[in-house]
C-alpha cells in the first residue's frame, strides 16, 4: 500500500496535477492538504472519475484537508481534532482504509513569532500530541500523514539555510520540541527511516528561485505507529512533481507499506 501526503496549495487551482499525480503513481491512499476549499466546492466529481473515493473537511479560501482511496471509499473517523470544540479551522481528518488509519494533518504555520498565531501553533501540538497517544493505544498500523510546519532539525539534512529560516515559527526550538515529544511516544519518521542521512526536502518557496537553486526544507512527514513500521518497504518523495508547470510548493511524499 503506498500512502502520500500532498499539499496541494489549493484544490482547484492543482487539479490538473493532482489528477495527473493519481494517474502516473496510482497511490493506494492519498492524504491531501491545504484545500481553500469549502467542502461544497470540493471536485468529488473528477476525483470520483480518476478512481479514488474522498472524504474530506473543507474551508473556504484557507486550510482544507481530504483523504482519497483508490477504488474504494475512506471509512470515516474523525473531522476535527479533539480538544477544542470552538476550533474552526480545517486541519484535521482520519479515516480508516484497508486496515490502515491514516490521518491528513495540517498543522498551523504559526508565522509571526512570537505571538497569538505561534501560540496556537504550539497549542495545536499538544492536542496532536494527546490524540497520537490514543491512536498509538489502539496498537493498529497508523500513518499520521501530512504538512506538519515543522523542520525537525537545523541541520542541512533538513533546511538549506539555518541562517536564512532562523526567525520562522516552522524552526523554532518550540516547535521542534513539540514534534519530537510526538515522535518519542513510539512514532517512526518513515523518510528518515529510509534515509537516515542526506538532504531530504519536501518544499520549495515560489519565490527568490527557491526551487531552482534547490532551497528547500522538509516538512512535509509520514509518522508510523510500531505496527505500520513493521511494515515499512520504502518511503521518498516524488521531487520531479515539483517542477510541473504551475504545481504546488511542495512535492508528494509518501511510504509504501506491506499490509
Amino acid at each position: 500500500m503506498k500512502i502520500v501526503t500532498y499539499n496541494v496549495n489549493g484544490i482547484r487551482a492543482r487539479l490538473p496535477r493532482l489528477l495527473e499525480y493519481l494517474e502516473e503513481q496510482k497511490p493506494d491512499v492519498a492524504c491531501l492538504q491545504e484545500l481553500k476549499s469549502a467542502d461544497e466546492t470540493f471536485p468529488a466529481a473528477d476525483i470520483e472519475a480518476a478512481g479514488y473515493g474522498a472524504v474530506w473537511h473543507g474551508q473556504k479560501g484557507f486550510n482544507g484537508v481530504a483523504i482519497l482511496a483508490r477504488g474504494t471509499e475512506p471509512k470515516l473517523r474523525r473531522m476535527g481534532l479533539p480538544g477544542d470544540p470552538d476550533d474552526t479551522h480545517s486541519r484535521y481528518i482520519e479515516a480508516e482504509v484497508g486496515g490502515i488509519v491514516a490521518a491528513s494533518i495540517y498543522l498551523p504555520n504559526g508565522n509571526p513569532q512570537p505571538g497569538p498565531k505561534f501560540d496556537y501553533k504550539l497549542a495545536w501540538l499538544d492536542r496532536l500530541r494527546s490524540h497520537a497517544a490514543e491512536l498509538l493505544a489502539e496498537e493498529v498500523p497508523v500513518a499520521l500523514a501530512g504538512d506538519w510546519n515543522v523542520i525537525p532539525t537545523t541541520t542541512h539534512d533538513d533546511v538549506f539555510s539555518r541562517r536564512a529560516m532562523a526567525s520562522d515559527a516552522l524552526m523554532q526550538p518550540e516547535s521542534q520540541a513539540a514534534y519530537r515529544r510526538i515522535l518519542h511516544q513510539g512514532w517512526t519518521d518513515a523518510i528518515r527511516a529510509r534515509y537516515p542521512e542526506g538532504a531530504v526536502f519536501t518544499f520549495w518557496d515560489y519565490t527568490a528561485g527557491c526551487w531552482q537553486r534547490d532551497a528547500g526544507f522538509r516538512i512535509d512527514h509520514l509518522l508510523l505507529s510500531p505496527q505500520a513500521a513493521d511494515c515499512l518497504l520504502d518511503a521518498g518523495v516524488d521531487k520531479e512533481y515539483r517542477g510541473r508547470e504551475k504545481a504546488s510548493d511542495h512535492a508528494p511524499t509518501w511510504v509504501e507499506l506491506e499490509v
